[in-house]
């Protein structure tokens, strides 16, 4: 009986150790713990961003639209060509724009977020180059079937109607002027996280009265919107200045010397030495 519980006993120790062989998981002897396939990726250095600055932006017609191998558009464009002028490699990452100031606070990585206007706020934990664009007047969209707001009016007049709702992007700043407004006044308004297309269509469904948009945005948004163009209508404001200054904002870990670089070839852009074609040379991730 002893004899045939030990040959059991032994089937069954070469039956484990058999299967752990084939499979190459040890069951019967402890060893060095194996990395997951999601620890190996991790772990893992990108060799397309090893080296080079991250540059995070967010869809927004027309000034950056991502194409299969690039990203484009008013300000995207710019941006290419001056970090090729600069000589500093650099790849696209999108994300939302809340989160891309979060990346610049939090300075874990050599990266810039490209298209924000210059606050105190923000100049207390990024660095920002030269201004790398200049907005025209901000204006705002509205239903047309929308009395209360009409062209022509000061933004006091608009901000200070209660009949009005104001819907404001989470986050963002429209400038100097119309911000200090917001918040003499303080409109009714609705706070989003949404993209400016969603934004334009909780205006077409009454959800919010208006928000404020730049010249270059607001035609090309409502056409990509595929929503009936008679339906909006653009507010220009009479008492609001010219545009707003654009600039890229970058994390502390980017070095004096690449900002200098930066600045260098922002300077040579706004000289009128750009390139009748900006090439594309950085990746989209």
């Amino acid at each position: 009986m002893a004899n045939r519980s030990f040959i059991i006993l032994t089937g069954l120790f070469m039956g484990a150790a058999l299967v752990a062989t084939l499979w190459g998981r040890p069951v019967l002897f402890p060893t060095e713990a194996r990395s997951t396939p999601s620890d190996t990726v991790e772990n893992q250095v990108d060799p397309q961003t090893d080296g080079a600055v991250v540059v995070y932006y967010h869809e927004r017609r027309p000034y950056y639209v991502t194409t299969p191998n690039q990203v484009h558009g008013l300000i995207a464009d710019r941006v290419n060509w001056v970090f090729k002028d600069a000589g500093i490699p650099f790849v696209w990452r999108k994300a939302p724009a809340k989160r891309q100031l979060e990346i610049i606070r939090n300075n874990e990585q050599r990266a810039c977020a490209v298209g924000w206007y210059k606050t105190p706020s923000r100049e207390a934990f990024g660095n920002f180059t030269l201004p790398i664009f200049l907005d025209s007047p901000t204006m705002a969209i509205a239903r047309t079937d929308n009395d209360q707001i009409r062209t022509g009016q000061t933004l006091a007049r608009t901000l200070s109607n209660r009949r009005l709702r104001l819907l404001r992007k989470d986050g963002y700043s429209y400038g100097k002027f119309i911000d200090d407004a917001i918040q003499q006044f303080t409109p009714r308004e609705m706070v989003t996280t949404g993209e400016n297309l969603s934004m334009v269509k909780m205006i077409h469904t009454h959800r919010a009265g208006y928000f404020f948009i730049s010249k270059e945005e607001a035609e090309d948004l409502i056409l990509c919107s595929v929503l009936p163009a008679k339906d909006f209508q653009v507010i220009r404001f009479s008492d609001v200045p010219l545009g707003n200054k654009r600039y890229l904002i970058c994390s502390q870990k980017i070095e004096e010397m690449t900002l200098l670089r930066l600045n260098r070839a922002i300077k040579d852009y706004l000289l009128g030495s750009m390139a009748p074609t900006p090439a594309g040379m950085a990746a989209v991730q």
